[in-house]
């Protein structure tokens, strides 16, 4: 590539760790990329379907429709008019969580043929699912709001914490993408274990049940950073939830070391994934 000055401009890659400073600007000069990558993967995924987006809002509310029914009418472990609420809330949170998850934790392997062609950050590939799932959360969101009063819920000023309870999921979503991600470059495994876990942590994160049905084990909840982000989209949906800032206090503690953990991976590993991929 040459310089203004006539000069050649020359990407020396090899195996040294990139600086912290030298890694954030780097993906910050990459950003157009990065939002070229996710809108491209937003139209394939909707590519032909005649209700496009709308299919992201619809699957969700159909399993929090469900599990509501199900667990309110027919087992029965949940109580209260706001439950239909209380659920849908949690459901579509967690949609957003699978489907990205799903989607990043593979991503950097799964580019592999767009990587070898042109030099991008690598990390900027788990964080294109996220990106390209928000229009779905968003448009989800904004369901849920309308919808809440409906299934009994009472909005108040709380509903302000949607934005930050999305923040916080995102960044969650985000950071664990990339740090499975680079796991991945290296154990072809992590695919496999992540839907076996996904499976498993639906079922450990109060979504379709109160917490406190589980008695002494439902501290334990606290400790499921997916509890928390749950709990910051009750908080603004539902109100207040017993035990609500000690997990979102470990959700927040879990997704900061996260975030570190993943720059320290990327910062590190990058320019050593070609030898792996």
């Amino acid at each position: 590539m040459n310089n203004a000055d006539g000069g050649v401009r020359v990407l020396d890659l090899d195996g040294r760790p990139t600086p912290w400073r030298a890694w954030w600007a780097d993906l910050w000069q990459h950003r157009d990329v990065l939002a070229m990558l996710a809108r491209a993967d937003f139209h394939v995924r909707y590519k032909r379907a005649a209700f496009g987006v709308i299919w992201a809002v619809v699957v969700p509310l159909l399993q929090g429709i469900v599990l509501a029914v199900v667990f309110s009418r027919i087992i029965r472990v949940g109580r209260g008019p706001d439950f239909g609420a209380y659920v849908m809330s949690g459901v579509l949170a967690w949609n957003y969580f699978t489907q990205t998850l799903a989607n990043g934790s593979t991503a950097v392997v799964e580019g592999r043929n767009l990587t070898d062609k042109v030099w991008f950050p690598r990390a900027m590939l788990p964080i294109v699912p996220a990106l390209a799932n928000i229009v779905g959360l968003t448009v989800s969101m904004a369901v849920l709001v309308v919808v809440a009063p409906l299934l009994g819920a009472h909005l108040g000023v709380r509903v302000l914490l949607l934005p930050v309870a999305m923040l916080l999921l995102i960044t969650f979503t985000v950071a664990l993408s990339l740090c499975l991600s680079a796991l991945h470059v290296y154990f072809r495994d992590v695919r496999f274990l992540v839907q076996a876990t996904l499976l498993i942590w639906l079922y450990v994160t109060p979504i379709a049940y109160p917490a406190k049905l589980l008695g002494q084990l439902a501290p334990y909840l606290d400790f499921n950073p997916m509890t928390g982000v749950v709990d910051v989209f009750r908080l603004a949906i539902v109100g207040p939830q017993p035990n609500q800032v000690r997990a979102i206090t470990v959700t927040l503690v879990f997704t900061i070391a996260l975030v570190f953990i993943a720059v320290e991976a990327f910062r590190r590993h990058d320019r050593l994934f070609v030898d792996r991929l």
